[in-house]
């Protein structure tokens, strides 16, 4: 008996994948296929998809398909970014060998944990010009992130290329016992955990999930939708979800980091 789902969020057909276990998942309005679960009907956020991204699917997962009962591994992924298996993480991987190297079960090693979390990117080093780009009014509040790759946190990077500000006034709005360990979160650390792919059971996930859409409507409230636009700021909801994986899994669960791999479709 196979002791783990995972649900691969697109808004296009991924061929190559549609003979394999993963339970493709339809976003997108430009995107429908008989053999892909749709996330627009039942209880959805279906016309946010343009700023919520793959989260779509995530709300309608929670909202009509989450079973408390359900004891297995469940897992998020999303197009061109899939979980692999532990021994494939040094390995070559391509469209042609993916399923060779897919991480389709449960590993062993994940008994005394809660949760399975992709491997963390680092958002330090950029080039000095990009810095002072995007970066400007951060450098005048700290003139030494300049030169020290440290200072480039979580938060200054969001900042760069996510809308000045709009991280901390989002943070203000989880709850409030959480707002100074995720300030603390960001402002200290120079890696996270992306993409929002996770691999949890179901209780935990109903909490996740609980806590991300309240926060994430609160923050609608002050960042609405219409001055959203641009590669950097439409899928804004996304991009506040995915640093919010990482600190609210890092607090709340036992945790294991686990190899991903980007594969271009």
């Amino acid at each position: 008996m196979n002791n783990l789902d995972i649900y691969c969020v697109t808004n296009k057909r991924i061929q190559f994948l549609e003979n394999s276990s993963y339970k493709l998942c339809s976003v997108g309005k430009n995107f429908s296929h008989e053999n892909y679960q749709k996330s627009d009907i039942k209880q959805n956020i279906f016309d946010k998809e343009k700023y919520y991204s793959e989260l779509t699917f995530h709300y309608w997962y929670w909202k009509n398909l989450l079973n408390l009962n359900d004891d297995k591994w469940i897992g998020f992924c999303q197009k061109r970014r899939y979980w692999i298996k532990q021994e494939s993480a040094g390995v070559e991987i391509n469209r042609d060998n993916l399923k060779s190297h897919m991480l389709v079960e449960a590993d062993p090693s994940w008994t005394d944990f809660d949760a399975i979390l992709c491997k963390p990117i680092k958002v330090s080093g950029a080039k000095k010009m990009k810095i002072i780009k995007r970066g400007w009014r951060n450098i005048l509040q700290n003139p030494s992130l300049l030169f020290n790759e440290n200072k480039e946190t979580i938060k200054i990077h969001f900042d760069m290329h996510h809308g000045y500000g709009r991280l901390e006034k989002a943070i203000e709005l989880v709850k409030h016992d959480q707002v100074n360990d995720f300030k603390n979160y960001v402002n200290n650390n120079n890696e996270y955990n992306p993409h929002i792919m996770v691999i949890s059971k179901n209780h935990i996930l109903n909490e996740w999930f609980k806590d991300l859409f309240d926060w994430l409507f609160a923050c609608e409230k002050t960042f609405g939708f219409k001055n959203l636009y641009g590669y950097d700021s439409e899928r804004l909801y996304a991009y506040l979800a995915e640093r919010y994986l990482s600190f609210w899994f890092r607090k709340k669960t036992k945790f294991l980091e686990w190899p991903w791999r980007f594969i271009d479709n």
